[in-house]
């Protein structure tokens, strides 16, 4: 399926919960937020359908994302029956980690194909404070459980803001360096109405290079599985390689090919616009396959050239980001 613009959508990111686990100072207020109750929230039959419909215009690749994903409920028999629908040939996740290393097996053994853990930095403190409470000890675990289990690629997303963790790019770049990891880089986005963004705390992908490639020396060309808008490079004599996401400073929409279905069945055809195709309501009316589909071409046929984030969140833009599936 070919978009307005000539983008080939072939990737649908998946909400499968707004509740999360942790409280991430730019993803979630510190009370939470009021969460969905059990009719407001797509079942994992609803969402099943939505994605064999998908695949029928072209949809390939799928992630689950939330807030957490793994705190959902029988998320492995839905991961199973990803993996039966002939047409979808990768399925990930994005996860904090906190629940990942006790379900890292049964996750494997489910089908799922990579994973993405999230790690802004390596300091205990820092993540206490980040998250809210969280434990670096057990993502750090996450994260062994995943290269001992061989999955490919494992990813790390790193948000890095200034005057928090900036000063922790070295860090990160020697892991990537000495270990088969992919550490991905974020631009602070402004995503929200969260009190934590500041654009003063914007840490440009340039920058961050500049810093790296004075110890290290960055090989393009790295080619690395996955459905995102990184731009990876190897590292010379390293291991692994590192990724930079740079949304801000220069916007990767020319090359985006995703659209978002959020956990009370919104398709959302782009991050930063407000826009949404209730699916949800025709799930619940009855609709033939052939409707969902229609619902679904007309989601990607409205997504827009590219996203205004420069402007801000804007108040049409009324969810959190845990809420849209990050």
């Amino acid at each position: 399926m070919v978009d307005g613009y000539g983008r080939e959508i072939n990737y649908l990111r998946i909400s499968v919960t707004d509740r999360c686990n942790l409280r991430c100072q730019y993803c979630m207020p510190a009370e939470g937020i009021q969460t969905l109750t059990h009719d407001q929230i797509l079942t994992l039959e609803e969402i099943q359908r939505v994605v064999k419909v998908a695949a029928t215009v072209g949809i390939k690749k799928v992630r689950l994302t939330g807030g957490e994903p793994l705190v959902r409920k029988n998320l492995l028999r839905f991961i199973e029956y990803m993996k039966d629908i002939d047409e979808i040939d990768d399925v990930s996740i994005t996860t904090n980690g906190i629940l990942f290393p006790d379900m890292a097996e049964e996750l494997k053994n489910a089908g799922l194909n990579r994973v993405n853990i999230s790690m802004d930095t390596m300091v205990p403190e820092r993540y206490s404070f980040i998250t809210r409470g969280g434990k670096l000890e057990i993502v750090q675990l996450a994260v062994q459980k995943a290269l001992a289990l061989g999955m490919k690629p494992v990813k790390l997303n790193v948000v890095v803001i200034k005057g928090f963790n900036d000063v922790e790019l070295m860090d990160f770049a020697q892991l990537a360096y000495d270990y088969p990891l992919h550490v991905r880089f974020i631009e602070f986005m402004p995503i929200g109405d969260l009190l934590f963004w500041d654009r003063k705390k914007m840490f440009s992908a340039a920058q961050m290079r500049e810093i790296i490639e004075k110890e290290f020396t960055l090989e393009e060309g790295k080619r690395i599985r996955g459905n995102g808008p990184a731009c990876y490079y190897g590292i010379k004599g390293g291991i692994g390689s590192l990724g930079f996401i740079n949304p801000i400073s220069s916007h990767f929409c020319a090359e985006c090919n995703r659209i978002r279905l959020t956990a009370d069945g919104k398709l959302r055809p782009c991050l930063y616009d407000h826009h949404e195709v209730d699916l949800k309501k025709a799930l619940r009316d009855g609709t033939s396959d052939e409707g969902i589909r229609d619902l679904v071409v007309q989601a990607i046929q409205q997504k827009p050239e590219r996203h205004h984030m420069d402007r801000g969140w804007g108040e049409n833009n009324s969810r959190k980001m845990s809420q849209i599936g990050g």
